[in-house]
């Protein structure tokens, strides 16, 4: 299974969701890897607590590898970085992405992760993909690599918008690229059950008949204090609300490819 999370609006949990979904998926004893495609390093540093020159080399050296005449990248050719948590590695993220991007575009690498994931899998039983908020190289080949995506919405009007041209365009890559990537959904997130404005998007949302999950994320600050642990919730407090949601998530997804 190679699940990406993606949302072009930044601030909607994308790290959140994928880093949480993937430890609770290795806390359930499934040898599970998250990909940070994001040159923020936001799921890099929630995992590994680690910054700067301690990160170690990722996925910013697997596809300077690929641009290097006569190298091809293989298994074994990317850093796996194996964090506390049992079952749970990460391949890395860099600001250098960011640097890398115009070149792997112009070389037409759009391809690499995908034959990178396909050696990968022998390893893992779960693969996550965490990109930037963005439609740019490094999202469009997590799409072309995964078999599911999942979106995050954060109950915000610019939020729903965005929607509409998002899920077009994740049908264009389907239809160009990866016949086998399915939309799984939408994942509320940061919902404030009391307030109105929230409620309304929700049921809108639910007229139009888009693909909303019916398990929503409630907004808590004990999110933001597992940022600052560096811990997943479900390894940090596995009986909160909020993880608990987290977990009943997980199972949803997973039932509904069963």
């Amino acid at each position: 299974m190679r699940r990406v999370v993606f949302n072009q609006k930044g601030g909607v949990g994308k790290s959140s969701i994928a880093c949480n979904l993937a430890a609770v998926s290795a806390s359930q004893g499934y040898r599970t890897l998250l990909i940070d495609l994001d040159a923020q390093a936001n799921s890099t540093h929630y995992l590994t607590g680690l910054t700067g020159d301690d990160v170690p080399k990722g996925i910013a050296e697997f596809f300077k590898q690929s641009l290097t005449a006569g190298l091809l990248s293989k298994k074994g050719q990317v850093d796996i970085y194996e964090t506390p948590f049992e079952n749970l590695h990460v391949v890395t993220a860099s600001a250098e992405l960011a640097d890398l991007q115009p070149k792997l575009e112009s070389k037409h690498k759009i391809n690499k992760l995908r034959k990178l994931l396909d050696d990968l899998s022998e390893d893992y039983d779960r693969i996550y993909l965490d990109t930037p908020p963005a439609l740019n190289f490094y999202t469009v080949s997590a799409m072309i690599a995964a078999d599911r995506c999942l979106i995050p919405f954060d109950c915000d009007s610019f939020s729903r918008q965005a929607l509409y041209s998002l899920l077009r365009e994740i049908e264009e890559i389907k239809e160009d690229h990866n016949e086998d990537l399915e939309v799984e959904g939408i994942v509320v997130n940061q919902f404030q059950p009391r307030a109105s404005l929230p409620q309304q998007l929700l049921d809108e949302l639910l007229a139009e008949d888009l693909p909303v999950l019916p398990v929503y994320l409630t907004s808590s600050v004990k999110m933001r204090e597992s940022h600052q642990a560096c811990t997943p919730l479900i390894f940090l407090e596995p009986k909160h609300k909020l993880t608990q949601q987290f977990v009943e998530l997980y199972h949803l997804l997973e039932n509904s490819y069963a």
